[in-house]
């Protein structure tokens, strides 16, 4: 088996890449597809960014009430955000980008630039299906949009099914913590992965054919005055944020699902999301800020011996 890996900085985060050939001959047209796949990550990034003012979701958030064409991607992720709105009793909402603008988070987080635009942060009202719309290849917003919490996992998504059209078995995509494995590695063994703030020793994931995602706020929290806050916002009550917990990690059959589910557990807790998790079959691991592990049941079958 021969690795081919590369790298890049995109969606705001560093990508990493590995494709596994049988045959060294099979070397250059790795490395090729995965030059295609960098170009694909930033046509994704203009389409998605919140921050580019040039981005599709910028122009749909500056043309509101009006149903305006769209590209196939965006229709895509509006309509698996009104799919998760509902199975998650709108825990998921893109509708949040007001509340995070009035917290601080308006820039590109790596600014650092936090200015409150206001003292109290408002519930987000209504049905998502009334402000988000589909209707054929156009799309209407009511209210401003932010598919960051989506979007990531959906692009991993497109580019695994990229390299599975292009015949490749056995590759890993890490964009960001959003990682999708494919068949093994290239000693023949399921992919291993380490969750962050967690030792090695103490705890690694092995996965085929699925995805992992950890949401969380060891990376995206911040204070202004005596005031602190963290991107995940809970669009029913966003006035609360918890900081009992670093992460949550969840184990799904894609990528954009783990990435909606470990958001939607982080901010329904410990217990209220082990019961989610058991309910619906969810492989979850929850780590709080005393290094403390609480594990789904079926989680265990990925935890390496």
């Amino acid at each position: 088996m021969f690795k081919v890996e590369s790298r890049l900085k995109a969606l705001g985060t560093d990508i990493f890449l590995i494709v596994v050939c049988e045959k060294e001959s099979e070397k250059n047209q790795a490395q090729k597809n995965l030059e295609e796949i960098h170009k694909i990550y930033k046509k994704q990034e203009k389409i998605f960014s919140r921050f580019n003012k040039e981005s599709e979701l910028s122009f749909l958030n500056n043309n509101l009430g009006k149903f305006q064409k769209a590209s196939m991607e965006i229709l895509e992720v509006s309509q698996l955000a009104l799919k998760y709105n509902l199975e998650t009793d709108g825990l998921f909402d893109p509708r949040i980008i007001d509340v995070l603008e009035s917290i601080g988070y308006g820039e590109d987080f790596k600014k650092k630039n936090f200015v409150i635009s206001r003292d109290k942060n408002e519930s987000v009202r209504g049905e998502l299906k009334d402000d988000l719309k589909i209707e054929k290849d156009k799309l209407f917003f009511g209210q401003r949009m932010d598919f960051s919490g989506i979007a990531k996992g959906y692009i991993t998504d497109k580019v695994a099914m990229f390299l599975i059209g292009k015949g490749w078995k056995n590759f890993l995509l890490d964009s960001g913590g959003d990682i999708f494995a494919q068949g093994f590695d290239d000693m023949g063994k399921k992919w291993k992965i380490a969750l962050e703030n967690i030792p090695e020793e103490k705890m690694i994931l092995e996965i085929s054919n699925e995805a992992v995602a950890t949401s969380g706020i060891t990376r995206r929290k911040w204070k202004v005055g005596e005031l602190r806050f963290h991107h995940l916002i809970d669009p029913k009550n966003p006035e609360k944020f918890d900081f009992d917990f670093q992460s949550v990690t969840v184990v799904a059959k894609n990528t954009v699902e783990a990435d909606v589910l470990a958001k939607v557990l982080f901010l329904k807790g410990k217990k209220r999301g082990l019961e989610f998790s058991q309910k619906k079959n969810t492989k979850s691991i929850f780590l709080d800020y005393k290094g403390s592990l609480y594990l789904s049941k079926n989680v265990k079958e990925n935890l390496l011996k």
